[in-house]
């Protein structure tokens, strides 16, 4: 293997991820430097065969910096170049026109009931304070419900506030509007064409099963929106997130189909690369050109490079040089998770398939040892790529390789019945949507695969989170990749030895928390179930009481199994945000449920009647509760602190949200719900006012941290009834900065110990002869 371009094009992407933030001068002087030293390194080392390999490619490192160096200068000096970047250090009003950059992506807040449209906009014009200029640089556009039918590549005009980006974004600024999209002019024919075939794919998987319906258009276009959350949660957790995006390995099977297809009809091997570079200019414009499609391209045209025996030398060269053109044309790749992992995949093909795909064969029977290679495929991509997925996710896919070998067969004809779908689909809805049926036969098979792995007990390993945990999984693969041979030949020469070693380190590292959970004793769980609520109090055997569902069906059903809960005595609903209350199907499907209780205040209405509605369908007596009123079941009782009234300040649902303070067993509890500052305040003032309420605000044991932690929060409050255990139930990387810096200072100066269900998981408290404890299961 030629590695001499390979590690000047890890240099490069290191250096180019560093300094993006850096300013032109200083990048300037850097490739000044570099440029200087590597024609001393190469002047010092003489010429021909009398230069050392490692001088030259010391000498291609600094070069290659350099390089990069200038180019991101060239990019930084562009996108700054004009007044934006004054004006949202200033926080101005401007109007900006530009050409849409990337597919608007559209998501509903969660506690919210609002949406939110995000998409970059290649700014042309900005208008502030009475001047206007001409310029060419990247703003985000973050609106609400009136921007998600904004086309790609349309032209707009943007009313709104501007401020500015975090150092090194790939955005200059981001502005939000002041009103709804005004169009300057439409997109382009290639763009509106693209658009017709990807609308007609859309429309044709409509009447395909809810899975099938989500993933076919992610595998073939990029389009996600449609996937449901569960499934997409499950791919997360079996390392098949790849699957549900344009990804190297769609563009190499499209390529791989086109040049078959060329063979078959006859055309000559002086045509294919031809036929083959249509295809793949085809298969971009379909998906949109955006960057992340580019780098797929570039990837998946490498890859069947590195699949080829003629020229499968030239693969790490020319994955080098594909780094070091896309840094150069895109220095902010550096910093995306996607150009990493793509990058990494690509070169465990061509690394490790070959030789990993022939030692397969030979252990495989005579008439399958062809499927070595296929076989190869997933595991290499898995091992290089895994260090990158634990930043992303936390822990270890243990099912990953497994799962993607089960579903790689399936990823072929599903990409290939899509593409085909989509070409057909403007002239021939109906034959469109037959070749779509077909589609989903294989789509709904790797939707299973994902599902089923998913829920394989031990299925992903806890791991360190941030870069540490990536370097030390990083190291943990080059070792176990570099003594393979080693522990191969070990296995041969002493198999009861390393059969006794294997087995004592399963023993080791296999997750107990299915032996030890639920903990013994255990009076109150809050769920991981994502940015959300879903908390648990244990009745009876068997018995338990939920506040509040979640967002995510699945995710609060898997806690309830977890806990073995098989009875519901009540379900209370603090408020009616999604966050709260739409993981409530899967609360009641396949168990008792005796009533929901919830609050007076019906607001949202829409969310208000989606749960009369599921409780209704289930027979499930539903009630409102107010303050004053006592709430009792076996082991259980709780009185409500809130809600008294209607406060129309602040978010109203977050404010009528139920409080109850909570005697289980020997565990006081307080429940604070979504309450905001508005409505905790209120309390505070009727704390005051009832001595019974006083003396029970000194005596709790949990305090279960209003709204995720944030920080619109009475602190007078939390210093009345702090406690020395608090509870955050928060969802990992959410979009809101919970808990907030504010909220965990006030902890800490009240003396609380704080959990939080996205560092810890399932948090428990549990009474154990008098004494209360805590203890967690990270999933």
């Amino acid at each position: 293997m030629d590695l001499r371009l390979l590690v000047p094009a890890v240099v490069a992407w290191s250096f180019t991820a560093a300094v993006l933030a850096w300013p032109v001068a200083a990048l300037l002087v850097v490739a000044a430097g570099a440029v200087g030293c590597a024609a001393v390194v190469m002047t010092l080392g003489g010429r021909g065969r009398g230069r050392s390999p490692a001088r030259t490619v010391v000498g291609l490192c600094l070069a290659a910096v350099a390089l990069v160096g200038v180019s991101t200068a060239g990019h930084t000096a562009a996108r700054t170049a004009g007044p934006l970047t004054s004006l949202a250090r200033a926080h101005a009003v401007v109007t900006v026109e530009g050409v849409v950059a990337t597919e608007p992506t559209v998501r509903t807040l969660p506690g919210r009931d609002t949406v939110l449209v995000r998409f970059r906009l290649t700014a042309t014009e900005v208008s502030a304070r009475g001047t206007r200029s001409a310029v060419r640089t990247p703003v985000l556009v973050m609106a609400d419900e009136r921007w998600q039918h904004v086309q790609w590549r349309e032209g707009l005009r943007v009313k709104g506030r501007v401020v500015p980006a975090e150092g090194g974004d790939d955005v200059v600024a981001v502005i939000r509007p002041m009103g709804g999209p005004v169009s300057t002019h439409r997109p382009g024919p290639v763009e509106r064409g693209a658009e017709h075939l990807r609308a007609g794919l859309r429309e044709a998987a409509e009447p395909l099963p809810r899975d099938a319906r989500g993933l076919l258009p992610a595998l073939v276009i990029g389009d996600t929106s449609r996937t449901p959350q569960d499934l997409t949660d499950a791919m997360l957790a079996t390392g098949m997130t790849h699957l549900s995006a344009v990804s190297g390995s769609n563009v190499a099977i499209v390529l791989a189909f086109a040049l078959g297809a060329a063979g078959l009809l006859g055309v000559g091997r002086r045509w294919r690369p031809l036929v083959a570079g249509l295809a793949l200019a085809g298969f971009v414009v379909l998906a949109r050109p955006e960057p992340s499609v580019v780098r797929a391209a570039t990837m998946g045209a490498i890859g069947l490079i590195g699949l080829s025996r003629s020229r499968r030398a030239a693969g790490i060269p020319v994955l080098s040089s594909a780094v070091l053109v896309l840094l150069v044309a895109d220095p902010w790749l550096s910093r995306s998770y996607g150009f990493a992992l793509s990058t990494l995949a690509t070169l465990g093909l061509l690394v490790f398939t070959r030789s990993w795909g022939r030692a397969i064969g030979r252990r495989l029977p005579r008439r399958i040892r062809s499927w070595g290679p296929a076989i190869a495929i997933p595991v290499a991509a898995q091992a290089m790529c895994a260090p990158v997925v634990v930043l992303l996710q936390g822990s270890v896919s243990v099912v990953g390789v497994f799962a993607n070998l089960l579903a790689a067969p399936l990823v072929a004809p599903a990409t290939v019945t899509g593409v085909a779908a989509a070409l057909v689909a403007p002239w021939w809805p109906w034959g469109a949507t037959v070749l779509c049926w077909l589609g989903a036969l294989p789509t709904q098979g790797i939707a299973w695969v994902a599902r089923t792995c998913a829920t394989i007990p031990g299925g992903t390993l806890p791991w360190p989170d941030g870069a540490p945990g990536a370097v030390l999984l990083a190291a943990v693969t080059a070792l176990v990749i570099a003594s393979g041979r080693w522990w191969a030949h070990t296995a041969r020469s002493r198999p009861v030895a390393m059969l006794s070693a294997a087995l004592l380190v399963l023993a080791a590292a296999a997750p107990t928390s299915s032996a030890t959970w639920p903990a013994e004793g255990w009076r109150f769980v809050a769920c991981d179930v994502g940015q959300g609520d879903g908390l648990v109090l244990a009745t009876t055997p068997g018995h338990a009481v939920l506040v509040d569902a979640g967002p995510d069906p699945a995710a609060i059903d898997a806690c309830l199994r977890r806990l073995d809960v098989e009875v519901l005595d009540s379900v209370v609903l603090t408020h009616f945000h999604a966050d709260h209350v739409d993981g409530l199907p899967g609360a009641i499907a396949g168990r008792e449920v005796r009533e929901v209780l919830a609050t007076p205040v019906r607001d949202p209405d829409h969310q208000w009647k989606e749960v009369q509605s599921w409780t209704r369908a289930r027979g499930i007596p539903l009630r409102e509760v107010a303050v004053g009123d006592h709430l009792a079941w076996p082991g259980v009782t709780a009185q409500v602190w809130w809600p008294q009234r209607r406060i129309s300040s602040g978010s109203v649902p977050n404010n009528a949200s139920v409080v109850l303070a909570v005697r289980s067993g020997p565990v006081d509890l307080l429940l604070l719900g979504d309450v905001e500052h508005e409505a905790a305040h209120a309390v505070l003032l009727a704390l005051r006012r009832d001595p019974q309420w006083q003396a029970q605000a000194g005596e709790f044991d949990v305090v279960k941290v209003a709204h995720h932690g944030s920080g619109n929060l009475d602190e007078e409050l939390m210093a009345v009834v702090a406690a020395p255990l608090a509870v955050i139930s928060v969802g990992k990387d959410n979009d809101y900065g919970h808990p907030s810096q504010k909220v965990l200072e006030v902890l800490r100066r009240n003396g609380s110990a704080v959990f939080r269900t996205d560092q810890r998981g399932d948090v428990a408290v549990v009474a154990d002869e008098g004494a209360v404890g805590v203890t967690w299961r990270k999933r």
